[in-house]
């Protein structure tokens, strides 16, 4: 038992991870090399080559809530460029706090063209 309890996190248990609540993070510098699983019946049909293009999406209107969807269609012809990044203030009881807003374009020069607009502290 006291040969093991160094593995385990000494004598505190053995349960977690060690981390001690600070979360798992968001998976940076992992190899991307997962299988795709769709989710929504529109990634089931483009995963079985059922739709054939982007345009045929477009022509019905149907939202696009996957991102390997544009990945599985444009893949490496797409490119991304930032366009602004704004500081933005709040003025609270305490003073002001300032936030950053990125705008981002992506696209594949071909006629298909995406915004991304997201807020964020500085860090």
């Amino acid at each position: 038992m006291a040969d093991d309890a160094g593995a385990a996190g000494g004598f505190r248990g053995g349960f977690g991870s060690g981390l001690r609540g600070r979360g798992h993070g968001r998976g940076r510098g992992q190899a991307e090399d997962k299988e795709w699983i769709p989710v929504t019946k529109l990634g089931c049909l483009v995963k079985d080559i059922k739709i054939k293009s982007l345009e045929e999406i477009y022509l019905f209107s149907l939202p696009i809530k996957e991102s390997e969807i544009i990945d599985f269609f444009l893949g490496a012809s797409l490119k991304d460029e930032v366009l602004k990044i704004m500081p933005v203030q709040k003025h609270t009881h305490a003073g002001q706090r300032t936030r950053f807003k990125a705008f981002v374009t992506i696209g594949d020069y071909n006629g298909h063209l995406g915004l991304g607009v997201k807020k964020r502290e500085d860090k």
